[in-house]
């Protein structure tokens, strides 16, 4: 049976009138923009030349690229070292390694990006704006994986998104008090109060929000500085992003039940209702929460009118489809796969 294409996806769009069509991205949303930048193999090598000695050590020992298999491996050693009655000095070390880690790659997505949002060309701006508009037109919602600021950035460039709800907005200062309209000041960027109205969801965080312990803020360009310099300055000030970093599913789902942004998140993914497409997710062994939440939207076996009814997964190679065929099981929803390589989303 021959794969279908993007364009067997667009036809099942257009033919299910009054159907959510809903889209999840995944690391291959930003390979597919620039694979040298955005790869496992271009955040290794940039972490491996911070030369620390420790997290050399632990990249010799562990002979591969995958950072969610060294993170997880680290907290399991942690567990069976305080099981065992180890060392303080030993448990020390695996803990920084770990904290190490997890800076590094903050820093690597951070340094690897194009400097500024208009390194972007216009034409892959608005392809990747087309390529989004086709979900948002059939009443869907935009779920990310992705820390970087690529998607963050179609957004704010492209005519048609910049109104796109993602919750964050200003906030009146001082609203209890009668303020002149001349003296009238606003508040950073900030989440909650336009919640109901969101529609893109960073459900594992991302590079420009920031967690203050009172308020989820969105960091922005500014008139003195370009975003990324900004969201540098609150890391060198030790701030850091909301950036889900945990091993596997479970403790990835942990994490964000931690923080209240990234569970709403992961809720209104629970709740997603008609169809998704993915593009760029491979549904590798870390993400068994996704799984979870996907299939708590299909209502399983339940007479439920609204909920979610069929998953497209797109498959870049016949490796990644063999693998998809061995899944299907997994998913408690009718499951397409498609040739992702067909849909043009940088053009």
């Amino acid at each position: 049976m021959p794969l279908e294409t993007f364009d067997d996806v667009v036809k099942s769009i257009k033919n299910n009138n009054g159907r959510a069509f809903n889209l999840l991205l995944g690391n291959g949303f930003s390979m597919a923009y620039d694979s040298k930048i955005f790869s496992y193999n271009a955040l290794h090598n940039f972490v491996e030349g911070s030369n620390h000695k420790l997290l050399s050590k632990v990249f010799d020992a562990m002979k591969t690229k995958n950072f969610e298999l060294i993170l997880q491996q680290l907290d399991t050693f942690h567990v069976l070292a305080e099981a065992l009655g180890a060392d303080k000095k030993l448990k020390s070390q695996i803990s920084e390694a770990s904290s190490v880690l997890k800076t590094s790659l903050i820093d690597a997505v951070k340094e690897l990006h194009p400097e500024h949002v208009f390194k972007v060309p216009e034409e892959k701006i608005n392809a990747c704006a087309k390529f989004i508009k086709l979900f948002l037109d059939k009443n869907g919602k935009l779920f990310t994986t992705n820390y970087d600021v690529l998607l963050y950035w179609v957004l704010m460039r492209s005519p048609t998104l910049k109104a796109i709800g993602d919750g964050f907005g200003r906030e009146r200062e001082g609203a209890d008090e009668y303020i002149p309209t001349e003296d009238l000041q606003y508040s950073e960027l900030r989440w909650g109060k336009n919640k109901d109205s969101q529609v893109v969801f960073y459900m594992h965080g991302a590079l420009p929000i920031f967690d203050t312990g009172i308020n989820i803020i969105k960091e922005e360009y500014t008139g003195q500085n370009l975003l990324l310099e900004n969201i540098s300055n609150r890391v060198k000030n030790g701030e850091y992003p909301v950036f889900v970093t945990a091993g596997n599913g479970k403790e990835k789902l942990t994490h964000i039940r931690h923080n209240r942004y990234l569970s709403y998140c992961y809720d209104r993914f629970s709740e997603m209702t008609g169809s998704l497409v993915t593009f760029g997710f491979n549904f590798g062994e870390y993400d068994d929460h996704i799984i979870d939440a996907i299939n708590i939207a299909a209502h399983y076996g339940k007479k439920v009118p609204n909920k979610l009814w069929s998953i497209y997964i797109g498959a870049y190679s016949d490796e990644d489809v063999k693998y998809l065929e061995g899944m299907r099981k997994k998913f408690k929803c009718k499951v397409h796969i498609f040739d992702a390589k067909t849909a043009p989303v940088w053009g």
